[in-house]
């Protein structure tokens, strides 16, 4: 395949998971949205498919269940019925249904306990302790403008990021690339979401473009919005039991609720590019006053 149809397909492909997760909450109409790509509906599925390894509907249906079991831990004054209109489901019916089915039990069970429990399993793929961990951390309260950045988007929560980030770094070079900030996009939230299913963004944020020379990889935009900025600094592991607290002891007791937006990281030292494995970052989380 030429590079140039290659790099057309890819970007096509992501073009359509970024309106997916931007438009979540509405009724989502693959119709409108392949007339508006000037592609017929059957070769967008198709090229979704060979990219994402599941069809525009299954990835639809796994997004909104994993924000709704999102939703369901942290906005307290939700009733179940306000989560599923939230995440785009019109009939609470059908969302009970298809919640029990992917989780294992009822959005009620899950609300009261049983995310710690599904969660814990997940975290302890990553980190050794299982036990929750207390951060003593005020976060900052700010109003962020949008942000545009160039990305390669990376499938699984682990540490072959680095091999992501490293071809990122090396864009930057090519491009020689001096002043620049790194941003990780959690589409997916990783104490909810397998690990292995989990949406990672390695994004570069430039502050000058004008000197650009290789525009390969494709731009996205990370939505404005209210967040809560956490400042943590320390090695692989630490970062989802912050993100774990953040959401199961923080966000609960801080009487703000989360949205359906994604929260992201801005890297002061990275992580995945340094070699003690080391971390500087600010976590933002998205929230709403109550």
């Amino acid at each position: 395949m030429k590079k140039i149809t290659f790099e057309k397909r890819i970007k096509l492909a992501n073009d359509v998971m970024n309106y997916i997760y931007k438009y979540i909450d509405t009724n989502i109409n693959i119709d409108e949205l392949s007339c508006e790509l000037n592609i017929s509906k059957f070769h967008l599925h198709r090229i979704f498919k060979e990219e994402f390894g599941k069809n525009i509907y299954e990835s639809i249906k796994s997004i909104r269940l994993e924000k709704a079991a999102n939703l369901l831990i942290t906005n307290r004054y939700s009733t179940i019925s306000d989560i599923a209109l939230m995440i785009g489901y019109s009939s609470q019916t059908s969302f009970l249904r298809s919640f029990k089915q992917r989780f294992n039990m009822t959005p009620k069970d899950w609300r009261n306990g049983g995310y710690k429990k599904y969660s814990n399993k997940i975290v302890e793929k990553i980190s050794n302790n299982i036990e929750e961990r207390d951060f003593d951390i005020e976060p900052t309260i700010v109003k962020m403008p949008e942000i545009k950045g160039y990305y390669i988007r990376h499938k699984g929560y682990d540490k072959t990021i680095k091999q992501t980030w490293a071809k990122i770094q090396t864009w930057i070079y090519t491009n020689d690339i001096k002043d620049y900030k790194q941003i990780a996009l959690h589409h997916d939230n990783p104490i909810i979401t397998p690990l292995e299913d989990c949406q990672y963004i390695a994004i570069v944020v430039l502050d000058d473009e004008d000197s650009l020379k290789d525009l390969s990889l494709p731009s996205l935009i990370v939505p404005k919005g209210i967040y809560a900025k956490f400042n943590l600094s320390g090695k692989y592991g630490d970062v989802i039991k912050l993100i774990q607290w953040v959401y199961h002891t923080w966000l609960i007791k801080s009487g703000y609720e989360t949205t359906t937006n994604p929260s992201y990281t801005i890297y002061e030292k990275n992580h995945f590019l340094s070699n003690n494995e080391e971390f500087t970052l600010d976590f933002y989380l998205p929230i709403r006053y109550v």
